[in-house]
């Protein structure tokens, strides 16, 4: 026996049209801070990635020499992504490629790579969109599925703000997810990349009160957000009892955090948005 059909059926969800003005609301600034290292060794974990930023010539964009204006630079392009306009990502789009047109391998490198690698900005913008959908939730709980939807196709501006083809960003999120879990299985760390990473989680660019002060919770933070493999990767450990710490860390965090106005959720993303307007009007670098 079939059910019968409901008298009044059910409409579909309106689907929630994301502008970058309204996608403030999705943002939670802080969660560039928490996951900010960890999505690093995410994306460096592909080896191209990884010896591209290893190998770079181009000294005033590497995080060991310039922290600040490395994270400057970072969060501009995620705010310029995420709640630009189209001038301001075509703008970035040529600053960023001023700086990525000398980093591409030697021609007897071991290991190939090429800035404008569609493929390799395709991982990157992966790792960013699943940092953020993974802290989204455990900080506020997962969407309604049509905003989650939305906001997921929304996020190939992650990757087509540089060269990523819009066609390469896999359609919806279940394919996202099957090309994460396949491509993540993947990833090796060999000993130079977890040398750097070491050094990046336990701040050693920064003076040494600072990595004193810090370095030890930002430690357990860049470990909570890895995924296991490549906690395995890095020979970290990380325990029942870890997660339990961790979940009361966010949980007092997202108390205080979800409770704010969006423009003030959204910090310092669109602080920087608006930093790289003031250069770009003022005719400053924008990176």
């Amino acid at each position: 026996m079939t059910a019968a059909a409901p008298l009044h059926p059910q409409p579909e969800p309106t689907p929630v049209a994301l502008t970058p003005a309204t996608v403030r609301e999705h943002m939670d600034g802080i969660a560039a801070f928490l996951g900010g290292a960890a999505n690093v060794i995410m994306q460096l974990s592909h080896p191209p990635v990884g010896y591209g930023v290893l190998e770079s010539p181009v000294d005033s964009g590497k995080v060991t020499l310039h922290p600040l204006k490395r994270l400057r630079t970072t969060l501009t392009y995620l705010a310029v992504a995420w709640m630009g306009t189209e001038a301001d990502r075509a703008a970035y789009r040529e600053a960023v490629n001023r700086s990525h047109r000398p980093i591409h391998s030697k021609p007897d490198a071991a290991i190939k790579y090429n800035a404008f690698d569609p493929d390799l900005q395709l991982w990157v913008a992966a790792c960013l969109y699943w940092g953020v959908d993974d802290l989204y939730q455990r900080m506020r709980g997962p969407m309604e599925p049509s905003p989650t939807e939305e906001f997921y196709r929304y996020s190939a501006r992650l990757g087509t703000t540089l060269q990523m083809r819009p066609e390469s960003w896999p359609p919806n999120r279940e394919a996202f997810y099957r090309y994460w879990d396949e491509n993540l299985a993947k990833r090796t760390i060999d000993q130079p990349m977890r040398d750097y990473f070491n050094d990046l989680i336990d701040l050693r660019m920064l003076p040494r009160p600072l990595q004193v002060a810090f370095s030890r919770f930002h430690r357990f933070t860049v470990t909570a957000l890895l995924p296991q493999h490549l906690r395995d990767e890095m020979g970290m450990t990380w325990t029942a009892r870890d997660e339990r710490r961790f979940r009361l860390v966010l949980r007092a965090i997202s108390a205080a955090w979800t409770r704010l106005p969006p423009v003030l959720r959204a910090a310092p993303l669109n602080t920087y948005l608006w930093d790289m307007r003031m250069r770009r009007r003022f005719g400053l670098p924008l990176v």
